[in-house]
């Protein structure tokens, strides 16, 4: 599909800049700190919109809300010690765009190798039957960006309560996504995330459903605690018995043999 494969290139025409450098501390003795600083503008679904973020080691520090029209910081704290023009993102992306027109033309539209993603799925929480928690769905190593992620319940699409994260990118120029779903965990519900992605003949599905915690009696407790009682008494008899006649043997002369 042509429209496919110009989204392709496009991808992996704008994948992350990376910028490493070793920081040097005099008088600190010989410390040294590598870090990787990647700054990240990259198309995202099928829509042609962009998307700018700034992460340091490959934690997100911000990114530029097209919509809303500012930066939002993955951390208040951030926000406080820096600022950030979200025009000065939106600006980097038109003139990405720009650029991105004459290299398309010059690799004649080359599609890009997909990257399948790997999935899991896992809790917030520890799950107690009957409160509230929050199911994360977390998808990784894939490239393109672009995903099609749904969660259902029972094999039925649910639609309230799901969030999702940016697209966040490694080191390596794969990326990385959480989808999220608030839900009540009953013993009778399972949940799947969908995934569908250009690398993936189908779509994958990762499932998940409430276990039953073990219940454990007051009197099986019991039971355990005199049991670890008992062998910890027959391990010290036994280990005094043992002590004792090795002590006695060796002031036994007739147990030393001839010299």
């Amino acid at each position: 599909v042509p429209e496919k494969r110009m989204f392709q290139t496009r991808a992996v025409l704008l994948r992350a800049l990376s910028l490493a450098f070793l920081l040097n501390i005099q008088g600190a003795g010989a410390i040294k700190a590598d870090h990787v600083s990647t700054y990240a503008m990259f198309a995202q679904t099928h829509a042609p919109l962009g998307e700018f973020m700034f992460e340091f080691d490959e934690d997100e520090q911000f990114y530029v809300d097209r919509d809303k029209k500012e930066t939002i910081w993955r951390l208040p704290e951030f926000g406080q010690a820096f600022s950030f023009d979200f025009q000065g993102g939106l600006t980097n992306i038109a003139i990405a765009k720009s650029n991105l027109d004459v290299l398309i033309k010059r690799s004649n539209h080359t599609q890009a190798v997909n990257e399948p993603p790997e999935v899991v799925v896992f809790p917030k929480e520890p799950v107690e039957l009957g409160q509230p928690n929050t199911l994360i769905c977390h998808v990784d190593r894939f490239f393109p960006p672009v995903l099609n992620v749904t969660w259902l319940r029972n094999g039925q699409p649910v639609t309230e309560g799901v969030s999702e994260s940016i697209f966040l990118p490694h080191t390596d120029y794969t990326f990385h996504k959480f989808h999220y779903l608030t839900f009540l965990p009953t013993a009778e519900d399972f949940y799947d995330c969908k995934v569908e992605h250009w690398g993936l003949q189908e779509p994958r599905l990762k499932h998940w459903e409430a276990q039953e915690p073990v219940q454990v009696t007051e009197a099986t407790e019991t039971v355990v605690c005199a049991l670890g009682l008992v062998v910890g008494l027959v391990g010290i008899i036994t280990g005094t018995v043992l002590i004792t006649r090795a002590l006695r043997s060796s002031r036994d002369p007739r147990a030393r043999g001839p010299l």
